[in-house]
């Protein structure tokens, strides 16, 4: 099968780039801009055309959370009209598409794990966007499968996990909001996940749920990232009215992942795959 990966240089498609050698039945072709310009319409056909694609995997996203907030109409068009168009070409072409979606498409009231049939109900412009985005998807025709994920970190660009270790090495002390829960995911494991779905077969858009196991807050994860990189940070917690930002956050956005792990997906615990990162960064940046 010959998989064209968009936005293959941010931190899912790279980790999709890193795991592609143990896929060896299978041929990747790897597009980002200028040419894999998921909003260009004749672009996108001319790359779809020429390798042949069998599979889009979209990683391609607006994820400047609160700059959406002021530039709307950039985060629409990549988020919600450049899904659409990688839809046509699916259907046209008779390509599988696999679209990653965000947590951020629920209000975040919740109590328990969300299950991908619960109401959505987006609190920002990057959660309206990344859903109209999916709405365009599902409605097209194409099939294939949307993963909605949550707190994406990896190796690389840049993440909170990196964030908190630069912080470290600047000799800082971390405020960290400690009334958002969630699960951290390592775009490895996504990445995996994403492998599973691909080569499944089906002529349906399925709605599927992803990120490592567990669940806790940004404060805990802070903790847990210099517990296990043997660094002694203090951390200090505040709520979320002590760390105004420009778009509001899912105060709860633990997602439910039974779909997904019954077609195959592994889900590691989010402690056991920070330290398979940790064993990556760290010796990257001389701490270990």
């Amino acid at each position: 099968m010959v998989i064209l990966v968009t936005g293959a240089n941010g931190q899912l498609g790279l980790s999709l780039r890193k795991i592609a050698p143990e896929y060896p039945a299978h041929s990747f072709v790897f597009t980002d801009l200028p040419e894999g310009d998921i909003t260009d319409a004749e672009g996108m056909e001319a790359v779809v055309k020429k390798c042949g694609a069998e599979a889009i995997i979209n990683c391609a996203a607006y994820t400047a959370v609160d700059r959406a907030e002021s530039d709307e109409a950039a985060a629409e068009r990549i988020n919600a009209d450049g899904p659409a168009v990688l839809a046509a070409l699916a259907v046209r072409y008779g390509c599988r598409l696999l679209h990653v979606s965000t947590d951020y498409v629920f209000d975040g009231t919740g109590t328990r794990p969300y299950r991908e049939e619960d109401a959505v109900g987006p609190v920002s412009v990057y959660g309206r966007t990344k859903l109209a985005g999916e709405e365009r998807v599902r409605t097209s025709g194409a099939c294939g499968a949307i993963v909605r994920t949550a707190w994406l970190y990896s190796e690389f660009g840049n993440n909170f996990v990196k964030t908190m270790l630069r912080l470290a090495g600047e000799g800082k002390t971390p405020s960290v909001v400690d009334d958002q829960y969630g699960t951290p995911t390592y775009a490895t494991d996504l990445a995996r996940a994403l492998m599973v779905l691909v080569q499944r077969p089906g002529e349906d858009m399925e709605l599927f749920h992803y990120t490592d196991g567990g669940e806790t807050t940004w404060y805990d994860f802070a903790v847990e990232i210099f517990r296990q990189a043997d660094m002694p940070v203090a951390v200090v917690p505040v709520d979320t009215a002590g760390y105004p930002t420009a778009a509001r956050r899912p105060h709860y956005s633990v997602l439910d992942k039974s779909r997904i792990a019954a077609v195959g997906a592994v889900l590691p615990d989010w402690r056991a795959s920070l330290r398979t990162c940790l064993d990556i960064l760290l010796p990257q940046s001389g701490d270990k």
